[in-house]
C-alpha cells in the first residue's frame, strides 16, 4: 500500500451530502484509517530498517576509512622525515635541509595528501547514501561533469599552478630562505605556496611567481657553492713564489674562524688559468657552504692583496699594466719655433719685400 493511499484513508476528504451538510466521520472510519496506517508501517518498516542500516554502516566504514588514512598519511610522512635525517649523517649532508626546512615540507605535503584522501571518501560516500535512497545519480553525475570541464576550462592555469606548487613541495626544489634563480625572477624564498611563490629580490622588491609559469628551477642553496679568484699578475713574476704565497694564505684562511666552517674543501691554487704579453692570470677555488661563495671570495681576495704587498709581488690588469713605460717628453709635442718668427733673422730678411725705387730726378 502506497503512502498517498495512506493518507487518504487517514484523512478523507468529505463529500456533501444530499442535504448539503458535512459528514462527520464515524468511529468504525478511524478505525479502518488506523488499521490502514498501521498496516503500511508493518509492511514497510523492514525496507526502513534496511536503509537506515545501509547508511549507518556507510557513514561507519567512510569515517573509520578517513581517520585510518590520515593516520597512514602522517605515519609515512614522519617516516619520510625520520629517514631524511638518518641519510644526513655527514656535516655536509645535515646542512643540505635542516630541521626546520624539513617540518615544514613534511607539514605541507601531509596536508594536501590528507585533504585528497578526505575528499575522495567523504565525496564517495555522499554518492553512495544517495544511491541508498534510490535517488537517480545520472543527472547529478552529468551535471557535475558539465560543470567539471567547464571549470577545468576556465580555471586551467588555476589547476595548473596548484598541480606544480603540489609537485615542487614533494619534489623539495626549494624551500623557505632560499636564493632560487626562477627565469622569471630570482631572490630569496620567502613564502611557498600550492599556487604562488614569493620572492625577494636583491633591491628589496617581492615578486609573485606563478608555479605554473616556472619552466625551469635554479637553486642556489642546495649542495655546495665555489667560490673562484683570478689574480692578475706581471708576466715576469715568479711563478714558484706567487703559488708560494697564495697556498700560505689558503692555509691560514681554513684555520680561521669562521672561514673553517664556510670553506667545505680546501682552497685550492689551480694554475694558470691564461697567459698574455704582459700579465697572467693565476686562479684559485674552492668549494663553499651554500650562498656562501660571494663573501668567501671578498674575504680571499683582501688576504690575496695584503699578501702580495707584503712579498712584492704586483697586481696588474687594464691600464696599470703599462705602468713601467717610460715616461713620455711633455715638450715633444711641442713644434720648434719658426725662424720666420724673427724679424732679424736672415730667412726673414731674405722673404720681406723689396722697398720701392724713387722715381724722382
Amino acid at each position: 500500500m502506497s503512502l498517498s493511499a495512506v493518507l487518504s484513508a487517514v484523512d478523507p476528504s468529505p463529500t456533501p451530502s444530499e442535504s448539503g451538510t458535512p459528514r462527520v466521520p464515524s468511529l468504525q472510519d478511524a478505525q479502518e484509517s488506523a488499521t490502514n496506517a498501521a498496516g503500511w508501517v508493518e509492511e514497510n518498516w523492514s525496507t526502513w530498517l534496511a536503509i537506515g542500516l545501509r547508511v549507518l554502516l556507510i557513514l561507519v566504514i567512510a569515517v573509520v576509512l578517513r581517520v585510518v588514512v590520515r593516520r597512514a598519511i602522517t605515519n609515512l610522512v614522519d617516516r619520510m622525515s625520520r629517514t631524511g635525517q638518518a641519510v644526513d649523517g655527514s656535516s655536509l649532508g645535515g646542512l643540505l635541509v635542516n630541521a626546520e626546512r624539513r617540518r615544514q615540507r613534511s607539514q605541507a605535503i601531509g596536508s594536501v595528501l590528507r585533504s585528497v584522501a578526505s575528499f575522495l571518501i567523504l565525496g564517495t560516500a555522499a554518492l553512495m547514501v544517495l544511491g541508498t535512497f534510490q535517488i537517480n545519480l545520472a543527472p547529478l553525475l552529468a551535471s557535475a561533469g558539465v560543470a567539471g570541464v567547464a571549470i577545468g576550462f576556465g580555471a586551467r592555469n588555476l589547476v595548473t599552478d596548484f598541480l606544480s606548487g603540489v609537485f615542487m613541495i614533494l619534489e623539495d626544489q626549494y624551500g623557505v630562505g632560499d636564493s632560487v634563480d626562477a627565469g622569471v625572477a630570482s631572490g630569496e624564498v620567502i613564502e611557498v605556496g600550492l599556487r604562488v611563490t614569493k620572492l625577494r629580490g636583491d633591491s628589496g622588491e617581492i615578486w609573485y611567481v606563478r608555479n605554473g609559469e616556472v619552466k625551469r628551477i635554479g637553486n642556489l642553496s642546495q649542495g655546495w657553492a665555489t667560490a673562484g679568484v683570478d689574480v692578475t699578475v706581471r708576466s715576469d713574476e715568479d711563478l714558484d713564489r706567487v703559488k708560494a704565497t697564495l697556498s700560505e694564505v689558503a692555509e691560514k684562511m681554513g684555520k680561521e674562524e669562521p672561514w673553517n666552517e664556510l670553506l667545505w674543501s680546501p682552497i685550492e691554487v689551480l694554475g694558470l688559468d691564461s697567459v698574455l704579453l704582459d700579465s697572467m692570470v693565476v686562479r684559485v677555488s674552492a668549494k663553499t657552504m651554500p650562498g656562501k661563495s660571494l663573501t668567501v671570495e671578498r674575504e680571499l681576495r683582501w688576504r690575496i692583496k695584503r699578501a702580495f704587498d707584503a712579498t712584492g709581488i704586483r697586481i696588474v690588469g687594464g691600464a696599470t699594466a703599462a705602468e713601467d713605460a717610460p715616461a713620455a717628453d711633455p715638450a715633444a709635442g711641442v713644434a720648434a719655433p719658426s725662424a720666420y718668427a724673427s724679424t732679424v733673422s736672415p730667412q726673414s730678411m731674405a722673404a720681406s719685400p723689396l722697398p720701392p725705387t724713387s722715381t724722382t730726378k
